[in-house]
């Protein structure tokens, strides 16, 4: 409890320097932790917190909330003393330990993405899968460890945007070493999020009724944490330096998604619901995907046809909108074909049955209907059939 209200008292003053920053320009305005990142990322430590408060309190064995509560703080404290760097080097120089801060913030991301990987190996329960996936812990603790030494004591200029700053602690001579140190430390905590990603792929073959479901938010976690980092990396290769602060708000808002949505696993909140989550994403992102895709194809089109004109933009809008419902339907079907085939053949009986039912008047061929749908659709152990005779 002490830890989760440090967060929170961490959180209340980075937002608090985030105000204060978002009103000045400085060198450190287009990366991570500035303007909407920042404050993405002062959501995801309070996740982390909470979610590693409330595992602790109600499943007191599982490892995964000292490790959700150790990433809240680190990343709290990180954030922080990025502000704070940014602030004391960029805005109001008179301030103390600018420098010193700005040496420290190195810490922060490199571990969470190092303890994220053993997060994802505990889950659900805080084990193992089994004694010999042990190494994968010693990989993304000694990469940790790795990358940590590297950025201590690597001498020279710190990375951007304190670059100017050179780095109190480096160790003259040995730039090539820490330099190695770090990328292996890098190295070694990718390879362990991977691994751990393939254990949990194991699990889920293997795994059924509850730890099933939790498997499967954990997935849905994944996807959405990873889909965003894949994002934040395409953006440098590509020309969106005006959107630089809506990608720091998605790969915050990435991070802030894992915690909850293993925490709503590890808790069982809700936790039968996740097929119908995983089928609206499917749906809805498809949907998305194939309307945003029409509306420029439309745009494009007509703005050759008619030149580039309100009326190009008003007649994409319109016939998207018509399409809404009929391409609704149709992603609708293809995924429940796809992936809940046993849902999409129900529904296809029941619709059968529901249209003999119309035109049958024999009760004795309606009942044996009857019996052949609930036994496709429900499958129970027994199905009888009680008819009220009427006089």
């Amino acid at each position: 409890m002490k830890l989760w209200l440090a967060t929170v008292a961490v959180a209340l003053l980075t937002s608090a320097l985030l105000i204060v920053t978002a009103l000045h320009e400085t060198p450190a305005d287009d990366f991570v932790l500035t303007g909407l990142g920042g404050a993405s990322f002062v959501l995801a430590s309070l996740a982390f917190a909470t979610i590693g408060a409330l595992v602790g309190a109600r499943v007191p064995g599982n490892r995964i909330g000292a490790i959700f509560r150790a990433m809240g703080a680190i990343l709290g404290v990180g954030n922080l003393l990025f502000q704070y760097a940014d602030l004391a080097l960029y805005v109001s120089p008179q301030l103390p330990g600018g420098e010193g801060t700005a040496w420290l913030q190195n810490f922060g991301l490199p571990s969470c993405f190092g303890l994220l990987g053993v997060a994802v190996l505990l889950f659900p329960h805080g084990r193992l899968p089994s004694p010999g996936w042990r190494w994968v812990l010693v990989l993304a603790y000694t990469g940790i460890a790795f990358t940590a030494v590297g950025y201590a004591f690597r001498p020279g200029r710190l990375d951007p945007p304190f670059e100017h700053v050179l780095n109190p602690f480096g160790i003259a001579g040995t730039f090539e070493l820490m330099d190695a140190l770090t990328g292996l430390g890098w190295l070694f905590m990718g390879a362990s999020v991977g691994l751990a990603a393939i254990a949990t792929g194991l699990r889920l073959r293997r795994a059924r009724g509850v730890e099933r479901e939790q498997l499967k938010w954990l997935a849905l976690a994944a996807a959405v944490s990873g889909g965003a980092i894949v994002v934040e990396v395409i953006s440098y290769f590509v020309a969106v330096d005006t959107l630089s602060g809506a990608r720091s708000l998605l790969l915050g808002l990435g991070f802030t998604v894992f915690p909850l949505t293993a925490g709503a696993a590890i808790l069982r909140y809700r936790l039968y619901d996740i097929d119908v989550v995983i089928n609206r994403a499917l749906v809805y992102g498809a949907l998305t995907a194939t309307l945003g895709g029409a509306y420029l194809g439309l745009v494009l089109l007509v703005g050759l046809a008619v030149g580039r004109s309100n009326l190009a933009i008003a007649v994409s809008t319109l016939a998207v909108a018509a399409l809404f419902r009929p391409a609704r339907a149709s992603i609708q079907g293809a995924v429940d074909r796809r992936f809940y085939r046993r849902r999409y053949n129900a529904q296809r009986t029941l619709d059968a049955f529901g249209a003999r039912l119309r035109d049958e008047v024999d009760l004795d061929s309606v009942g044996a209907h009857l019996h052949a749908a609930v036994v496709e659709t429900v499958q129970p152990a027994h199905v009888s059939v009680w008819l009220r005779s009427v006089p």
